[in-house]
């Protein structure tokens, strides 16, 4: 079969990055909009996006470091070490006003992850698949519910030694156990034969069957448990919180519907002129997420939006800033080569 040229790859990857950005402002404009329970479509959809627009995102963070490795791993070390501390810095920031950032976490995804790339793939899989099995003994062992108030999801003791610990490796919105697999997943697709077609339709039917598999036991649990301990049927759940294996399984589904259909439709978009709105916005993902806190929730903010808005408000809302961001990215690019923060990474970054 005839492979796809390398740039279409890429820009199947940058197609993807930003269909990820969209789900993330969907979810985050919901949280941000208090926007709960609802019938209907739209509310299917905005619980569907919760923690697997977020881990699409991831997995396609190690899919650009897997490929980063291959060229010149001394190098990528390197970088990835500074990029880990930029993001480190920005999130923290972030952090005084977003306190479901994810940027920090990214950063020591990074920082684990690119020391973990000379592994194998198996070995990839298996710390994978370990940390996925570890996870359900601390839930079981350690207490989750340190520092949370789930009532208005604020997170006491963060900015202490032992609650910045814990809430990055176990109980925070995006811990690194187990998140970091989305990020080793996609170091392993890297190494795929991502521009043929076979492979894109693999990860479009194997995510689905993934997807399937990880919605249809974790009903099945929890159609078991609720009768005898309905206080268990949250760790068979996949539910983003906490991130059990279900979830993980039904992240990386997500991810690999989302990755192979954007590889397979942008020779298709492309032709119909659709694909080259997309590519500048999917190219400055950086920049558009530290956007839509700072002035799509800001703007939200200042229209009295934040509490008590409905699904369908949140998704139109989140559709204009994407609008927006569309338009502004086309014009950003029309004068520079990188967004603004992506620009200022690669300064100080290399």
């Amino acid at each position: 079969m005839k492979k796809t040229p390398a740039s279409n790859r890429l820009d199947g990857l940058d197609l993807a990055r930003f269909v990820a950005f969209a789900g993330m402002v969907i979810v985050n404009f919901k949280i941000a909009m208090g926007a709960e329970g609802g019938n209907g479509y739209l509310s299917f959809l905005t619980t569907a996006l919760e923690g697997r627009a977020a881990a699409t995102f991831v997995v396609l963070a190690g899919i650009g470091l897997g490929l980063a490795g291959q060229n010149r791993l001394d190098q990528t070390i390197s970088v990835t070490i500074k990029r880990a501390i930029f993001l480190l810095v920005i999130g923290l920031l972030n952090m005084t006003i977003f306190e479901a950032d994810i940027l920090h976490y990214y950063a020591f995804y990074f920082l684990f992850g690119v020391f973990l790339l000379p592994l194998s793939s198996r070995a990839l899989f298996w710390i994978l698949l370990g940390i996925n099995v570890a996870f359900p003994f601390m839930i079981l062992t350690l207490n989750y519910d340190a520092g949370w108030n789930w009532s208005d999801y604020s997170y006491s003791g963060f900015w202490t030694p032992v609650g910045f610990v814990r809430n990055l490796f176990f109980n925070g919105w995006h811990p690194v156990i187990p998140w970091i697999g989305f990020l080793l997943f996609g170091i392993v697709l890297s190494r795929a034969s991502l521009a043929k077609r076979a492979t894109q339709w693999k990860l479009v039917i194997g995510g689905a069957i993934a997807f399937a598999v990880a919605q249809g036991v974790s009903a099945l649990l929890i159609a078991q448990l609720v009768p005898i301990a309905p206080e268990l049927s949250a760790l068979v759940t996949t539910s983003p919180v906490p991130p059990m294996p279900q979830y993980t399984l039904a992240g990386v589904g997500t991810a690999s519907i989302v990755v192979g259909a954007c590889l397979l439709l942008s020779n298709s978009l492309r032709a119909i002129g659709v694909l080259q709105l997309l590519l500048p916005a999917g190219r400055q993902t950086l920049t558009l997420y530290i956007a839509h806190i700072l002035i799509g929730m800001g703007t939200l903010e200042a229209l009295d939006k934040l509490g008590g808005q409905t699904v369908a408000q949140t998704v139109g809302a989140s559709l204009l800033f994407c609008l927006v961001a569309i338009v502004y990215a086309l014009i950003w690019t029309r004068w520079f080569k990188r967004g603004p923060i992506e620009a200022i990474m690669r300064k100080l970054a290399g």
